[in-house]
């Protein structure tokens, strides 16, 4: 007998329970790249979520039949000339940026070098550049639900704080002025740092949206924290699993 985790945790249960056959046929893509290093992180976090993952490489011309893309985090290219500068051109990414585009507004989840790789796709505005202290920084980091209305962070509440995972080296977050205050005033900033801003970013902004909703990209890595014991010793350690378990309750609520 088959078995597929509950969504919302990592216990397993029976294919045939009521909803898990829904469930796993919810496909989220993760896309891989030369130097992408979390991939089976979020490809675990996909699975026990309860959807199935499917591996994506970077010069696929085709996105096949997934229900949503997660760009994981790594150092894509070796972050040559700026990270996500190389990856944004990859074959690959203009499928994404498509459907991310399109009607059907295909879920997209940017985590660390994700998120520079968007914003290098312009799918998500400003950019990514040196923490201000010049140095990698890999610590367990406080972050505040701001916007809960995402495909990305529906399970949540607002002003929630999770602790995540972060670990980068160009992780500030920058924009102008006016695209600062645009994307508060709109809602679109999704996660804050608290307690400390690891890496200089405006507005201690850890996570920012498009204005649809279905693209999010953050800093922080919540497919390290999907699982007990072996995420943030603060806190659940599995705060991080909102994330999937909420755009596959989006992928199921829009099948019905």
């Amino acid at each position: 007998m088959t078995e597929l985790p509950l969504i919302g945790g990592a216990a397993p249960v029976a294919a045939d329970t009521p909803g898990a056959r829904k469930l796993a046929g919810a496909k989220i893509g993760v896309v891989t790249f030369p130097g992408t290093l979390d991939d089976r992180d979020a490809v675990r976090a996909v699975r026990l979520a309860g959807a199935t993952p499917v591996a994506l490489w970077h010069a696929d011309t085709t996105l096949g039949d997934v229900d949503a893309v997660i760009i994981p985090g790594g150092f894509s290219y070796g972050d040559y000339l700026r990270a996500g500068a190389i990856s944004r051109f990859a074959p690959l990414m203009a499928k994404v940026i498509d459907a991310a585009n399109s009607e059907a507004r295909l879920p997209v989840l940017g985590i660390c070098n994700g998120f520079q790789i968007l914003t290098e796709s312009h799918l998500l505005p400003g950019s990514m550049i040196k923490n201000d202290h010049l140095k990698f920084l890999c610590r367990d980091q406080v972050l505040r639900v701001e916007n809960n209305t995402t495909d990305w962070t529906r399970d949540y509440a607002p002003g929630q704080e999770i602790t995540v995972p972060l670990k980068n080296q160009d992780g500030q977050y920058i924009a102008d002025e006016k695209t600062l205050d645009a994307l508060e005033a709109e809602g679109r900033v999704v996660f804050r740092y608290v307690g400390w801003n690891p890496n200089g970013s405006r507005r201690d902004i850890a996570g920012i949206s498009n204005a649809a909703g279905n693209v999010v990209g953050l800093m922080p890595h919540p497919e390290h924290a999907v699982e007990t014991g072996f995420g943030p010793e603060t806190g659940t350690g599995t705060e991080g699993l909102g994330f999937f378990t909420s755009v596959l309750n989006k992928i199921v609520g829009d099948n019905k």
